[in-house]
């Protein structure tokens, strides 16, 4: 809550003291502020590919976007413009990134975006990927330990001050809303406050409430994520005793415009509704934000949009048309239209606002934002990358230490198998991966594991669907890798039958706590339906096992085909299995907790090395791995209506 207390002293004296702009003898009528915002980085280092402004832009049309250096490069022309700036973020610039930040604890990505100027960020629900400590150690600095001793991982010092050492966030994450149970105080600072020529502007940061669900629920115990909204308006009479008006949310929240639209970077389609006319999680919080909120800048849906495609005055009217015939904006609980920006992700887009204030009542009187492609192929930017090289020379350096393990192939594939869910949930992608995950922990030693469950989130796209790709195809480590980036821990244990029915029937909404439909990924030999048409905990309908030999090639059974569930009745209840999940889910992740009353609980070694050694069984002068042969027995799920 005390940020200046909490923040290095060179950066708090910066932030305290602002801008070394000279006062004028005569205040201004209003004093323009520039807010710089982007969200879910994910340590995007490199370029990741291509993007038009909308989605009709036909893709020869759409130029390369993002990359570190082009960044630093928009936001530092940004900058330029206006003295008065502030470079902000709403979350998610660590965790699920590429090798070359994954690799170093995503150390890149901290050090690149100290060289962009980012300046606060909201922590979204990937901060907290490897835990709480571990973001803890991520702001303040020095290296990961492994073993009591540095790991040689860590503190490569690329983008720091110099080798061997890593110097932490030069910018402050805030949080709000997460806070420590024993103690009652914020894990970081609410907010931070940065004075513009005597105005103080407040930024909230805010972590998704529901953050325990979606991370390993070991690395946040003791933490409390409490309700976005009532935590902002809690704050507004502490902010206003400090002569507070001007105030900005970054929310690690979002909504997106509906399917079939042209999704324009810039533009609100049906206020982020939901296809029933409902608010957008977002709107549901922006609904209830006290009307004191000036702004919000929002993430974690990878969707960009702007929600005031025009000047929004904030009294009420409306001014200097940009785009499109009315204003937009989402309704806080006064009614009024609050503009609302997301800048989509990777580095793809920037969210350039200027914010108006008045010098005397010190409050917002009006927000203009545009949301700006990172594009590369502008010249005045390749100019700039070409006269400030030293970012780029850093990517460049971690590019050269992680280019021999991305490269090196660990297996072939016969056609792509992409991160893509048929009716019934069930992914090409996810079928490999849960398949390497079984094949791991079948030897006795390592779990004796008959079946392996994987959640879907994990599996992440674009899985194995490589554009332009000719197959039969090599796939890379680094390609692997970004199908799984997360280096969860391989958890084998035991469940009854009945524990396997619950299981299956939490990955429907309503039951057993589940907030949406999270249909696993199933092992060879698992096969099950489940009745769409049903009440929750009561969709599965048939579960059956034949138990494989994974390490075979191809499989092979190992016993004739039983019976778990037929027709909603588990056979024999108390029968038990052994079970392979990543720790994630293990420990109650996506809100499968019937997976913490599983008993005789045995580690295994890392998701990312089992996929690649069952990858390796088909790496030539072996047959790549062959989806549509009978012996992988897909599909394996059955969605009945």
């Amino acid at each position: 809550m005390h940020l200046l207390r909490l923040l290095p002293a060179a950066l708090a004296t910066a932030l305290t003291l602002g801008c070394a702009v000279k006062e004028p003898a005569v205040a201004p009528s209003t004093i323009t502020v520039k807010v710089i915002g982007f969200n879910d980085y994910h340590g995007r280092l490199q370029s990741p590919g291509t993007m038009g402004a909308h989605a009709g832009v036909p893709a020869a049309q759409r130029p390369p976007v993002g990359g570190a250096d082009a960044l630093a490069a928009y936001v530092a022309r940004m900058k330029e413009s206006n003295p008065l700036h502030v470079v902000v973020g709403a979350g998610d610039v660590i965790g699920a990134s590429p090798l070359i930040s994954a690799l170093f604890y995503d150390e890149p990505s901290v050090e690149s975006l100290n060289h962009i100027g980012l300046d606060f960020n909201a922590v979204g629900n990937h901060e907290f990927d490897k835990g709480a400590a571990e973001l803890l150690r991520l702001q303040r600095g020095d290296c990961r330990l492994r073993d009591g001793a540095p790991d040689p991982r860590s503190c490569r010092g690329l983008g720091s001050a110099a080798p061997g050492r890593f110097d932490g966030a030069r910018f402050q994450w805030l949080s709000a809303n997460v806070v420590d149970k024993a103690s009652g105080r914020t894990l970081l600072p609410a907010y931070g406050i940065k004075n513009f020529n005597g105005v103080p502007v407040a930024f909230i940061g805010m972590t998704l409430k529901e953050t325990p669900a979606v991370v390993t629920p070991t690395g946040i115990a003791g933490l409390e994520f409490r309700d976005e909204a009532d935590t902002v308006n809690a704050l507004v009479p502490q902010l206003r005793a400090q002569g507070i008006e001007a105030i900005v949310v970054l929310v690690h929240q979002g909504g997106e415009q509906p399917e079939g639209s042209l999704k324009d970077i810039n533009g609100c389609v049906d206020d982020l509704r939901q296809p029933d006319g409902g608010d957008s999680d977002l709107g549901r919080i922006v609904r209830r934000l006290d009307d004191a909120v000036d702004l919000v800048i929002s993430g974690h849906t990878h969707a960009a949009y702007n929600c005031s495609a025009r000047t929004v005055d904030l009294a009420g009217s409306p001014a200097s048309p940009v785009a499109t015939p009315r204003p937009t904006g989402l309704p806080n609980r006064a009614g009024r239209l609050v503009p609302v920006t997301s800048a989509g992700s990777y580095g793809r887009v920037l969210t350039d606002i200027d914010v108006s204030l008045d010098p005397r009542s010190r409050d917002v009187v009006a927000v203009a934002p545009r949301n700006v492609l990172v594009d590369r192929s502008d010249a005045a930017i390749q100019a700039r990358i070409e006269s400030r090289p030293a970012l780029r020379q850093v990517v460049q350096a971690y590019d050269a230490l992680v280019a021999p393990l991305a490269a090196q192939v660990v297996g072939s594939i016969t056609r792509a198998l992409p991160a893509v869910a048929n009716a019934a949930g069930e992914m090409p992608a996810g079928n490999l991966i849960v398949d390497s995950q079984l094949a791991a922990t079948q030897p006795a030693a390592l779990g004796g594991a008959v079946i392996a469950f994987m959640n879907p989130g994990g599996v992440r796209a674009p899985g194995f669907d490589f554009a332009g790709a000719r197959y039969p195809y090599d796939v890379s480590y680094g390609q692997a890798f970004t199908t799984q980036p997360f280096g969860n821990t391989l958890m084998t244990l035991d469940l009854t039958a009945l524990q396997l029915k619950n299981l299956l029937e939490q990955q429907f909404e309503g039951c057993l706590g589940q907030t949406t439909q999270r249909v696993m990924q199933v092992s060879n030999g698992f096969a099950y339906s489940w009745k769409a048409g049903n009440p929750p905990c009561s969709r599965i309908t048939e579960v059956r096992l034949t138990r494989m030999d994974l390490n075979a090639t191809p499989p092979v059974p190992l016993a004739a085909p039983e019976v778990i569930v037929r027709d909603g009745v588990v056979q024999q209840p108390e029968r038990v299995y052994r079970v392979t999940v990543n720790s994630y889910m293990q420990g109650g992740g996506d809100n499968f907790s019937v997976l913490r009353e599983g008993r005789n609980v045995l580690g295994g070694g890392q998701d990312i090395d089992a996929l690649v050694a069952y990858l390796n069984a088909h790496k030539a002068p072996r047959a790549p791995y062959d989806p549509s042969i009978p012996a992988l027995r897909a599909p394996r799920i059955t969605r009945l209506p």
